[in-house]
């Protein structure tokens, strides 16, 4: 089987051998967000040789569906058959196609976008579940395979499916982005060399998403790139946004709404604080729909420093979204070079600054690494306070609140060049330090950590930093 031209899947990989070298039936569950690659990295660990593999189509009938499902099996037949009358045929019609493979050979079938072959009324997930339970199980040479991007829908409805289908799964494989190193790679496989700050910016407004990042050409720079897919007319993702949410999520207005509310606060928002932005009452549907949200990575649940699990934090985690209502909802189509014009305007460089922040928190383990606690057991979190007689308001992004009784406060800086603490800057720091201090009153030591791109310059208020993380050390 040829694998190689798939990039930073190891552990996937090793995972799907495992699979192909046991002796029982497998059911492999491969989920994660639209573009993350999950097809492609299917289609080139096998090699695009399958038994059997059909695609959902969206939004098309049970009708079209059965009639998709004929035209594989009529395929791999080499004979035409008629078209099943339900999902319950369609599976007896593929038993009886399997059982006449060769019983000494791994078999292995396909499913693709499993969530959108459950159409309403369709009876698939029933049939699916019933044709699992009576015979695929019991195949000790099949690999079954199924994908979905809805992956709220492939947690409840497969992963942890509490009817016919539970506990049946063998291997989940959840998908994540690239991280900045595993996105460096895979730019330096297209022929992209570029410098790890571009990279960063990159990653800033396309995320470690894989179909993203193959549009992207090394014949021209990163702005010229980003003006392209974004900026120009008909530009490749000028109608991502809405084509990303419609295809996931069935009333997708309400999730757009929670997205757009978890905009206005990047630290993030309570359930209730989202509730009221959104205009959408809170109850046990807005939980579904930020456990959904949370499941397709577009979200993140966060905890605020020394608060109770009713005051979680809510953030808005996904790359493509920030950038989307920052500069794409209301400028697009003004200004055909319009990143290019901006370089260096105090808008461009905010947005860098805040979404840094998110890189840096996508990024924990490296932080980690970089300090020399990996192996220690931590709790990421934020905090705030507001302005008291005692100190002025203060807020910090990133804590590490640790078990060996350390809390690192994390300062983090996107600069394009080392960062110089002034007088200000150093009167801010020890604030901060003081309110969390007077607030908290956590006897643990506090060890102040500097997150930035190339470093901090050393002066006289730089003793005042224990220890520092650059941007090479996020691409670890």
């Amino acid at each position: 089987m040829s694998r190689d031209r798939i990039i930073a899947r190891s552990e996937e990989i090793d995972r799907l051998n495992r699979c192909l070298n046991e002796t029982d039936a497998q059911l492999v569950i491969l989920y994660g967000r639209r573009r993350i690659g999950k097809t492609f990295l299917i289609n080139e660990f096998f090699d695009g040789r399958f038994d059997f593999k059909m695609t959902g189509a969206w939004q098309e009938s049970r009708e079209v569906q059965l009639r998709n499902f004929t035209e594989e099996l009529s395929a791999h037949l080499k004979r035409a058959v008629e078209p099943p009358a339900d999902w319950i045929s369609a599976f007896r019609m593929l038993r009886e196609y399997l059982s006449g493979l060769p019983s000494e050979e791994k078999h292995v079938v396909f499913f693709d976008e499993l969530p959108w072959l459950d159409t309403p009324q369709s009876d698939f997930l029933p049939a699916f579940e019933h044709f699992w339970n009576d015979y695929g199980c019991a195949v000790h040479n099949l690999i079954f395979i199924v994908c979905g991007s809805a992956t709220s829908w492939m947690i409840e409805n497969i992963a942890e499916n509490k009817g016919g289908l539970f506990n049946r799964q063998t291997c989940s494989i959840f998908l994540r982005p690239f991280t900045l190193r595993e996105t460096e790679l895979y730019l330096a496989s297209r022929g992209i060399q570029w410098s790890r700050y571009d990279i960063a910016e990159c990653y800033m407004i396309l995320g470690g998403i894989p179909f993203y990042l193959s549009l992207l050409t090394g014949e021209k720079t990163l702005n010229e790139n980003i003006d392209m897919l974004f900026f120009r007319k008909r530009a490749e993702l000028w109608n991502e946004f809405s084509h990303l949410y419609r295809t996931l999520f069935s009333n997708s207005e309400k999730y757009i709404r929670i997205v757009e509310a978890l905009t206005s606060k990047r630290m993030g928002l309570t359930r209730s604080e989202i509730a009221e932005k959104a205009g959408i009452a809170e109850n046990g549907n807005l939980s579904k729909m930020l456990a959904n949200l949370v499941h397709c990575d577009f979200v993140r649940v966060y905890s605020f420093f020394g608060k109770k699990k009713s005051q979680t934090l809510y953030q808005l985690c996904d790359y493509y979204t920030w950038f989307y209502f920052k500069f794409l909802r209301d400028d697009h189509g003004r200004d055909e070079h319009f990143w290019s014009h901006t370089y260096g305007s105090p808008a461009k460089y905010a947005w860098a600054g805040l979404t840094f922040e998110q890189v840096c928190k996508d990024h924990i383990p490296q932080i980690k690494q970089k300090l020399g606690i990996l192996g220690v057991l931590a709790e990421e979190s934020s905090w705030f306070v507001r302005e008291t007689e005692e100190h002025s308001g203060a807020q910090i992004d990133l804590l590490i609140d640790r078990s060996d009784h350390i809390i690192n406060l994390c300062e983090i800086k996107f600069s394009t060049q080392e960062y110089t603490i002034d007088k200000d800057y150093d009167r801010i720091l020890r604030n901060k330090i003081h309110a969390f201090l007077s607030t908290t009153k956590t006897k643990k030591t506090i060890q102040t950590t500097m997150i930035t791109t190339y470093g901090i310059r050393p002066n006289q208020y730089s003793n005042l930093i224990s220890s520092q993380v650059t941007l090479d050390d996020l691409f670890a």
